[in-house]
């Protein structure tokens, strides 16, 4: 008889963001300081210039990342969306897992988007027009 590999259910505390049509979902887990993006070290994920941005919470906690893995969720949305996205949902994983209000006002006071998803959607197309402001030009004559 042949025994089946059970999968191992990764318990912690689990984060949500959205950027536009991105959305990323995370769980933070104690650990060795990965981070995972779908599976990928996110160092491997994003280009160069993408990386340091999704890095401004991690170089915010310092050796506090150390202690923990993050593995990240990403669907939709373009790869800026996406990484911001992910860059708020490390943060928030981070304040939640630590609770520490040092750490929180760190975040705050660099950048308030850190924390708190950016409520901006695309406006919707208006009737009479080929976009959401863009109407067609009117003749008088």
């Amino acid at each position: 008889m042949v025994k089946k590999k059970r999968k191992k259910i990764r318990t912690g505390i689990n984060v949500k963001s959205k950027k536009k049509k991105a959305v990323v979902r995370g769980v933070i887990t104690k650990g060795k300081g990965r981070i995972r993006v779908n599976k990928i070290l996110y160092q491997n994920y994003y280009p160069p210039y993408v990386k340091e941005f999704v890095e401004e919470p991690v170089n915010i906690a310092g050796n506090l990342i150390k202690e923990v893995d993050i593995n990240l969720y990403v669907r939709g949305g373009g790869f800026m969306g996406q990484a911001t996205a992910a860059r708020t949902a490390i943060a928030k994983a981070l304040d939640e897992y630590f609770n520490d209000e040092k750490l929180r006002k760190a975040f705050l006071s660099y950048d308030r988007l850190l924390l708190v998803d950016d409520s901006r959607r695309k406006e919707t197309k208006k009737p009479l027009g080929t976009g959401a402001r863009k109407h067609k030009q009117k003749s008088k004559r």
